[in-house]
């Protein structure tokens, strides 16, 4: 309902107010009675719920209410608040003529006549959904942080650790913690570039070809769809392939001049489940025989990938051969995203 401007008998105050009142199209302003029907729906109530004047003057408010928060009264209460304390906040989720939900952030306050009779209420909202969105988002951001920086600072005791560990001297523990580490930090690099949602496989298996001299070698063969990993999922792979190539340079296919590497992978669907498969074969390098206990390379190489899926690795005679199985889902940004909103760690 809105004031008619023309009439004779409206003063200009109230033509003022009116003026105001519609013009303040982000805010949505409804005045109710004290049975909480609508008596009047700005053009901004409009805007922000869909409802037009005529389709809501005379409806009872608690229609844009979310059908929980009608059902414990919360339109009730605010009114209550209204009458008793002078006004009622509104933080919550309404619903919108379309049956969406948006954030809305707002008061209901008492309407008094000039008598102080309370005559009504005054009920004035906002959408803050893109607000709130970006404060969840704020905070979800802080909280992965706080995972990453976790999960970093392990990885790289874990890599000092068995770095020294295994180290034949105090300069090859020095060379391998160097490499180790270069390698997790190219793969942050390229992390950081994406905003930290992510990298394709493609480049985290490039960057690490290029932290060991490798790049545009003839020597490996890189092949396979565009695959986009999650950040851990790309700081995983970023350790695998750098411990391979390392290991194939000093005993495997680069360890002499005729020997290659074959990187590959595809992206297969079983039982409707999107399937990545990635293979590291290795040939024409020295014959290569089972060792009889695991280094903390091949270690790492198992458990990074076993993190994600099936893991085989063969030490056939011809050169060495890495396979894993993984669904797609589980090494992707979303499914990091969902762990961490969850409360869990990754």
């Amino acid at each position: 309902m809105k004031i008619d401007i023309d009439n004779p008998k409206i003063s200009t105050r109230e033509r003022f107010l009116e003026a105001i009142v519609q013009s303040a199209i982000d805010y949505a302003i409804i005045s109710l009675d004290l049975d909480g029907l609508v008596t009047s729906w700005s053009e901004g109530a409009h805007r922000v719920l869909g409802w037009t004047a005529e389709e809501m003057v005379g409806k009872p408010a608690t229609v844009f209410f979310v059908q929980e928060d009608r059902e414990q009264g919360v339109p009730q209460r605010e009114m209550t608040s209204a009458l008793s304390v002078g006004r009622g906040s509104d933080e919550r989720w309404h619903l919108k003529k379309d049956g969406t939900t948006f954030w809305a952030s707002g008061e209901m306050m008492a309407l008094k006549a000039d008598d102080e009779t309370v005559i009504g209420f005054i009920k004035i909202l906002r959408d803050r959904t893109r607000e709130r969105d970006q404060a969840d988002r704020q905070r979800l951001l802080m909280h992965e942080l706080g995972h990453r920086l976790k999960n970093t600072l392990a990885v790289v005791q874990s890599i000092a650790t068995q770095s020294l560990r295994h180290a034949t001297s105090l300069g090859d523990a020095s060379e391998k913690l160097r490499n180790r580490i270069a390698a997790y930090a190219k793969a942050h690099d390229i992390l950081l570039q994406k905003d930290w949602t992510g990298a394709t496989l493609r480049n985290i298996v490039e960057a690490s070809m290029l932290n060991m001299g490798m790049d545009g070698s003839d020597r490996i063969s890189v092949e396979g769809p565009t695959v986009e990993l999650g950040p851990q999922a790309a700081l995983s792979f970023s350790l695998v392939v750098h411990e391979l190539i390392t290991n194939a340079a000093k005993y495997g296919a680069l360890s002499n001049a005729d020997g290659r590497i074959e990187i590959g992978w595809m992206l297969r669907s079983d039982d409707g489940q999107e399937l990545l498969e990635f293979q590291w074969r290795e040939s024409g390098g020295p014959q290569v025989v089972e060792p009889t206990q695991s280094g903390f390379g091949s270690r790492l190489v198992r458990s990074s990938l076993a993190t994600y899926g099936e893991v085989l690795i063969e030490y056939q005679p011809s050169g060495l051969v890495v396979k894993t199985s993984i669904a797609l889902s589980k090494v992707q940004f979303r499914n990091e995203l969902a762990q961490i909103e969850n409360g869990g760690g990754i």
